[in-house]
């Protein structure tokens, strides 16, 4: 073999190795960079109450919120739709099911802030998963968000929805027959149509690593907790400022 062919197929052979080794440290730069967008230190102010703020605390029920999970508190990608050897950016969990008698692959990504979200609400409220996905995908995911913590405990799926106009809608009645104790955050408005004045709208969440959707919710969330009606301030001031933007 001439030497010019073997230097030129040695020249290939480093190129590629060093393609290979370039696109596993991009690969190590998004992972590291997202894990430090999304655990970063956030401060709320979670101080214990004043003597006054526990005795309106006293006077009204506590509350039930109830969670959307895709594109609420996460967002998923069925396998099929990934590049073949591993998705672009790194996800939180690789979620295994079959559906249909079918291996089934999805990559889980967790909407920036959500584990601060759900430490800080949870103390607030009663927390409620409701998705209108189906329970064999539902479940292990509500798992992996509540981590052993004990604060999505009850949880409804697609069984559990009504089937209107092609969508799915949410009864909140199923939840709590007081419907001035329970709200629900969620992406699709449409979900919670029979109960508007219930509902707190969020940005649906894809892939921005800078969101702060969660964050931004928490300033009412903490207010929802002192009034006797959750529908008289939602139906003011939610919808109000959706108008708005």
């Amino acid at each position: 073999m001439p030497m010019r062919t073997v230097i030129l197929m040695g020249f290939r052979m480093v190129i590629l190795i060093a393609s290979k080794v370039w696109d596993f440290v991009c690969y190590l730069l998004r992972k590291n960079t997202r894990k430090i967008i999304q655990y970063q230190t956030i401060k709320y102010d979670t101080a214990p109450l004043s003597p006054l703020s526990r005795h309106k605390l006293t006077l009204v029920r506590r509350k039930t919120l109830v969670l959307d999970l895709d594109e609420t508190l996460v967002h998923s990608q069925h396998a099929s739709m990934m590049r073949p050897n591993r998705p672009s950016i790194p996800p939180d969990f690789v979620l295994r099911v079959t559906i249909d008698s079918l291996p089934e692959r999805f990559y889980v990504y967790k909407r920036p802030h959500v584990d601060f979200f759900l430490n800080v609400v949870s103390q607030w409220f009663d927390l409620v998963v409701f998705t209108a996905s189906m329970e064999i995908y539902g479940s292990p995911v509500a798992e992996k968000l509540d981590n052993g913590r004990g604060y999505l405990t009850r949880r409804y799926y697609r069984q559990h929805c009504t089937l209107d106009s092609g969508s799915y809608t949410k009864d909140l009645s199923a939840v709590s027959s007081d419907l001035s104790s329970v709200f629900i955050v969620d992406n699709s408005p449409g979900a919670y149509r029979l109960y508007p004045d219930n509902g707190i709208p969020i940005k649906s969440w894809l892939s921005d690593p800078t969101d702060v959707g969660l964050l931004n919710l928490i300033p009412i969330l903490d207010a929802l907790r002192f009034t006797s009606d959750v529908r008289s301030v939602l139906r003011r001031n939610i919808h109000t400022a959706m108008h708005r933007t």
